[in-house]
């Protein structure tokens, strides 16, 4: 294997690949790149039986030429220090002796010993005919309104991923950790052959959409039985599904309510957030929320620090008033995950969830469960 690529080009794929790599993989060779150079351009994968990720640079003359077709491993973590830090704007990778490689620049060169081919274990990407079409920053904003809401408890895994559920052209997301719940809602530029009801682990996907550029284009999710693979550009990714069942999330959501509330959602945020400053569990950090005619009150306490209250307008759809308690980071987490200037709250007595939506969005939906404090 042989060839001279821009420095740029090959660090910016291996970043990408490289979240595929574990310090804590149990199995060496694991923490490899596998280089793999043919005609048509260069192959960068990265697993870690987790996740697997796959990148292509096709041939262009300006930013790669190819002398000697090959396939090799590279230990992940040097090749990556290494290329990083070269100051040259090309570079020239060469394989020699079989295993022995060769990294040079115009005054650098560096020897590293790689891994043989056939000890990488076979990783299938496979791809189907049927596939879902969805955009790339619909799809970020997917993953930033309900990825928060997972939880972080692995006794209970399922809820450690996001729910996907694909009916025709209707995709509807769920995440929860049992004490709130976020869920988008969205109408796919094509429907889907087939329908689908999968959860895809949290910290995977969003490892995914940190790859992803800033850019319009399409992205096909390919969903098999216990896996889901991803193609963007020139990335495949594909991750481990989690199995199980996915709790039935719809029943959470009341069909009426006693009131609802319309605030400026940055005011009720930045209320909140001065609210909590002095709640003494800062795990749960408990506010209560109070309505009296057109103001809003916003309350905590702590025997220890001392109390605060916090007054601002809102509009009401009847005269009703409602007292309830709550999380203050559960509820600023899910106001954050909202763009529109104004949010309605609805509210269905003083124990039972809280649900919240976005004027202009009516696609997101959060929902807080209360704190009784009596």
């Amino acid at each position: 294997m042989k060839l001279t690529i821009k420095k740029d080009l090959l660090l910016d794929n291996l970043n990408k690949v490289s979240k595929a790599i574990s310090t804590k993989n149990l199995i060496p060779i694991l923490a490899g790149i596998k280089f793999e150079l043919k005609e048509e351009g260069l192959t960068l994968t990265a697993s870690d039986n987790d996740i697997t990720i796959q990148t292509f640079i096709p041939v262009n003359k300006d930013d790669m030429t190819i002398e000697k077709e090959g396939i090799i491993i590279i230990q992940g973590k040097y090749i990556l220090d290494i290329v990083r830090k070269l100051p040259d704007e090309y570079i020239n990778i060469e394989v020699i002796d079989d295993l022995k490689i060769l990294i040079s620049t115009k005054n650098s060169e560096f020897n590293l010993n790689g891994i043989s081919q056939n000890e990488y274990p076979k990783i299938n990407l496979e791809l189907k005919e049927n596939y879902v079409l969805i955009n790339n920053r619909v799809f970020k904003n997917i993953i930033n309104q309900t990825s928060f809401a997972t939880s972080n408890d692995e006794s209970r895994q399922i809820l450690t991923g996001i729910n996907f559920k694909i009916n025709g052209n209707i995709m509807e997301c769920n995440a929860t950790d049992s004490y709130r719940l976020a869920r988008k809602v969205i109408t796919l530029k094509e429907p889907s052959e087939e329908n689908y009801n999968v959860v895809i682990p949290s910290k995977n996907v969003i490892e995914f959409s940190r790859i992803l550029n800033d850019n319009d284009n399409d992205i096909e999710i390919h969903i098999f039985n216990n896996k889901i693979l991803f193609k963007y550009d020139n990335i495949i990714f594909q991750s481990r599904l989690i199995s199980g069942s996915y709790p039935n999330t719809t029943n959470l959501f009341p069909n009426d309510s006693i009131l609802k509330i319309t605030v400026d959602l940055n005011d009720l945020y930045n209320v909140i957030d001065r609210a909590s400053i002095l709640t003494s569990d800062k795990e749960k950090n408990i506010v209560t929320l109070e309505t009296n005619d057109n103001t809003l009150i916003m309350r905590s306490s702590s025997a220890e620090i001392g109390r605060v209250e916090e007054k601002m307008d809102i509009e009401k759809d009847n005269d009703e008033n409602i007292k309830i308690s709550f999380s203050a980071r559960y509820m600023m987490e899910a106001l954050k995950s909202f763009t529109g200037t104004k949010v309605e709250l609805s509210f269905v007595g003083e124990v039972k969830p809280i649900i919240i939506k976005d004027k202009d969005d009516e696609e997101l939906t959060q929902l807080v469960l209360p704190i009784r404090t009596y």
